[in-house]
């Protein structure tokens, strides 16, 4: 597997041409606060979603009439991106449109992930380039999954706080597809206690509310600052007993339970314009 390193005097981020996807976070103590991939439950470490967030009904989009297969979370997950810029600090690497790609989302595209370190913090961003003439729809995310517990905080509960301190409702898949009824809010004051039993449905969907920001960790020790910028829906999820947590800012979500299949209608889609570019993030920083 390729893989850049990029660092500096506080932190070490290694990122693979696979997926564009972030495999390690390393503080200079040694900690290490990316989940490592375990097989037995989820090679993934740091998924780039895209072109659709979550699963189409039949695993199958539309696009003016036309039918493609798109697997869950769509393609660029799976497709090696081209280093396009390597420095100490900071790397870029871009997926382009190729036969391969029109053959399941038929759009000229470009799309470039960046990650960079600031101090304890690692910012992972993304632009999305429309190079069709024509209005090109998607859904974008980002799935990291931080270790839970977090080095040096065994046996301590973790919990999420939202920046906001607000209660959003909260939405549950079926099938893979969003359910349509709203659940009563876990978070009490923007706080919710996270353990297991909450990931026993899979997923837990925010839609709407969650605000830009929050923290997770315990209250006293590690915790990681996250913030995310133009993803205005957001998800928690885990697996089993698994060690690890995914803080998942998206702007998309799967499509719903007797939905559409239309591209353009799932979900919090965007429509980017001929020759525009649209930009989306995160910043995780380290404390503690």
């Amino acid at each position: 597997m390729q893989l850049t390193r990029i660092a500096n005097d506080q932190i070490t981020v290694d990122v693979a041409a696979l997926g564009a996807e972030m495999q390690s976070i390393q503080t200079r103590d040694g900690r290490h606060w990316l989940w490592h991939g375990d097989a037995t439950y989820w090679t993934g470490r740091s998924p780039i979603l895209f072109p659709i967030v979550g699963k189409a009904p039949n695993d199958t989009v539309s696009v003016g009439g036309e039918r493609f297969q798109m697997s869950q979370h769509g393609f660029a997950r799976r497709s090696n991106f081209d280093l396009v810029v390597e420095e100490s600090d900071r790397c870029v690497y871009r997926l382009t449109a190729s036969e391969a790609s029109k053959a399941m989302y038929p759009f000229d595209f470009q799309l470039d992930i960046e990650h960079r370190v600031e101090g304890r913090a690692v910012v992972v961003s993304a632009e999305v380039h429309n190079r069709d003439h024509r209005i090109m729809p998607f859904g974008i995310g980002f799935h990291p999954a931080f270790a839970w517990p977090l080095p040096g905080a065994g046996g301590q509960r973790h919990s999420v706080e939202l920046e906001n301190g607000a209660e959003p409702a909260l939405y549950r898949l079926s099938g893979g597809l969003v359910h349509p009824e709203a659940l009563p809010s876990p978070f009490t004051h923007g706080r919710l206690e996270l353990s297991h039993d909450l990931f026993a449905q899979d997923a837990m969907l925010f839609p709407d509310g969650a605000g830009a920001g929050l923290r997770y960790g315990p209250d006293k020790g590690p915790s990681v600052h996250f913030t995310w910028d133009n993803l205005p829906n957001f998800a928690l999820w885990s697996k089993s007993v698994a060690g690890f947590v995914c803080l998942e800012p998206w702007h998309g979500t799967a499509a719903e339970v007797g939905g559409s299949d239309d591209l353009a209608e799932r979900p919090y889609s965007e429509l980017l314009g001929p020759g525009a570019v649209s930009r989306y993030g995160f910043r995780a920083e380290l404390r503690g």
